[in-house]
């Protein structure tokens, strides 16, 4: 069982009293640690931006401005470096948010110094997306402990509501409660409690639909599969030019990381495959080396990575199969008719709109065995894969199918049926947060 519960969806009345008025954030030249400062500047007077270097720690200052476009930002940041600023900074902050690089060893670093300099009050958080909060605390002092935890945002925060809660085995119930509220009423996050497990819930599931895209893409090539799992499957970016955006770097850091320490049902679905292990020995890294699964030419030109040969086709001479039956789902969906548009894309034939509901039921079947796991219910895994990956949550897919196509479709895709949906009431609903359109997350395009 989960020590803790799930969150709310909207605001509660009673706003925190805790006084978070001075915020550090650590990796403030990052785009985690930039986007995040950025977004605390909307409700503290004062965030201290620090980086190896104070020019650094100016450039995510000037990149959290750029990004918001508001001048709240440049009023309420005063930036620093490691060096010179780190002990004034951090023995003053209410708040202490760290955001450096994705490594184990250089966060304990940092939270070593941070525990011999903080408040004894001081809340202590990591915007971490899969490292164990439990491990990255080993060694700190009772009160670190007691105030530290999880707080994933999802990138760019502006934009993205969705965030991720977790406590470690020794932090404060009641700051997690705190923390909670902060986040919700103050900084307008949709809050979602997770255990302390690889992955947390969004990347968990999240990314075991993007590897497993990645890999058909070798047999299928990149074009083809993002067109078969666009977005009338209910995402707002397809699945490869999402890997190419997030980067293959940090792709490759969270499916290793889970594929080492969660070995479940799913779990080569999440090995990386292996032409992108030998690409990025060339540099290739998505959007930020200008070439993943998609490129353009010198000219321009639209490209598409054909994984067989390591090589770019342009996008123009690439000859897909009749995918017919997706223009109807997006007509429909374009017309509002959401569960008209899925029952068609359930019953479509051929082996290319089949290939695209096995990945669809393996995202199904993947989130429901997650319950218990990863979160209480699966409410938890709907609310972060809508808010934090802009993705039909698994809960409204099955809504939506209905009960008896979702378990055929499981069946024909010969992924395994979770207990909550082979035990379940035909007339279950399973999203019921009635603030929400569910039709937001079906693109017609």
């Amino acid at each position: 069982m989960l020590a803790t519960s799930e969150a709310k969806s909207r605001p509660a009345a009673a706003a925190t009293s805790h006084p978070i008025r001075h915020v550090v954030v650590l990796g403030a030249n990052g785009t985690m640690g930039f986007g995040s400062g950025a977004l605390f500047t909307s409700a503290v007077p004062r965030v201290t931006f620090l980086a190896r270097t104070k020019e650094k720690a100016e450039g995510g200052l000037g990149a959290a401005i750029r990004m918001v476009r508001s001048s709240t930002v440049a009023d309420r940041v005063d930036t620093g470096s490691y060096d010179a600023d780190f002990d004034r900074a951090v023995s003053e902050a209410d708040l202490i948010f760290e955001a450096v690089t994705e490594k184990l060893d250089l966060k304990r670093r940092f939270f070593e110094r941070i525990d011999a300099l903080r408040k004894p009050d001081s809340i202590v958080a990591t915007v971490t997306s899969g490292l164990s909060i439990n491990e990255l605390a080993e060694g700190r002092s009772a009160s670190f402990k007691k105030h530290f935890l999880g707080l994933h945002f999802f990138n760019p925060p502006n934009v993205i509501v969705g965030t991720e809660l977790i406590a470690g085995k020794e932090t404060d119930p009641a700051l997690v409660d705190l923390v909670e509220r902060y986040c919700t009423e103050r900084l307008g996050r949709v809050m979602v409690r997770t255990a302390d497990t690889p992955g947390f819930a969004g990347n968990r599931v999240g990314f075991k639909v993007l590897n497993e895209c990645a890999q058909l893409a070798e047999e299928h090539g990149a074009l083809l599969v993002d067109k078969l799992v666009g977005p009338y499957t209910g995402r707002a970016l397809t699945p490869l030019k999402t890997i190419d955006l997030v980067g293959w770097d940090i792709h490759r850091a969270i499916v290793d990381n889970i594929y080492a320490l969660a070995p479940d049902e799913a779990h080569e679905t999440l090995a990386l495959p292996k032409f992108m292990a030998a690409m990025m020995e060339k540099g290739t890294l998505g959007n930020k080396t200008g070439r993943g699964f998609f490129a353009k030419s010198d000219e321009g030109e639209r490209l598409a990575l054909d994984p067989r040969s390591k090589r770019y086709q342009p996008i123009k001479e690439i000859a897909l199969p009749d995918l017919g039956y997706i223009d109807e789902v997006a007509r429909l969906h374009h017309l509002g008719l959401y569960e008209q548009a899925m029952a068609a894309f359930a019953a479509a034939d051929g082996p290319y709109a089949a290939l695209a509901r096995k990945v669809i039921a393996g995202y199904i079947s993947y989130a429901f065995h997650r319950v218990g796991e990863v979160t209480e219910s699966i409410r938890g895994v709907d609310l972060i894969m809508g808010y934090g990956f802009n993705w039909a949550p698994p809960g409204v897919l099955v809504d939506t199918f209905g009960l008896e196509t979702t378990l055929r479709i499981l069946d024909e895709a010969g992924v395994p049926v979770p207990a909550l949906l082979a035990n379940a009431d035909p007339a279950t609903r399973w999203f019921d947060d009635p603030y929400t359109n569910t039709g937001k997350f079906f693109v017609a395009g």
